[in-house]
């Protein structure tokens, strides 16, 4: 992906998950529009399984910095979360910044990457 095109380029995510990483790196910059596509790639499963805990967690990151669309796409994510879905998120919020938690059956540990 090139240019910040996020977004535009989410389609290719269908079946790719290596373009993961990207988005990943630059989300990890604090980049918005990166912050956005990473909590969508997370809430709809585009190249990574969906993780609802991780989306409202990559959004609430955007809204921080102004996303107001990203407002929009956590409260869908929210009304769809289970409660222990909802506390993982709570927790990957009260967390250091950036934090990146495996959700799911596996125990909860940091990403290393």
């Amino acid at each position: 992906m090139s240019d910040n095109n996020y977004l535009k380029d989410l389609i290719l995510l269908r079946n790719d998950p290596s373009k993961v990483a990207l988005i990943r790196e630059a989300a990890e910059r604090g980049e918005v529009d990166a912050l956005y596509a990473l909590g969508l790639v997370y809430a709809e499963g585009r190249g990574v399984p969906i993780d609802l805990a991780q989306a409202h967690y990559w959004l609430s990151l955007a809204i921080a910095q102004g996303d107001g669309d990203a407002e929009l796409l956590r409260n869908i994510v929210g009304s769809q979360m289970t409660d222990e879905e909802y506390a993982t998120a709570l927790r990957l919020r009260a967390g250091p910044s950036l934090q990146v938690v495996q959700t799911g059956s596996k125990k909860e540990e940091p990403d290393s990457s």
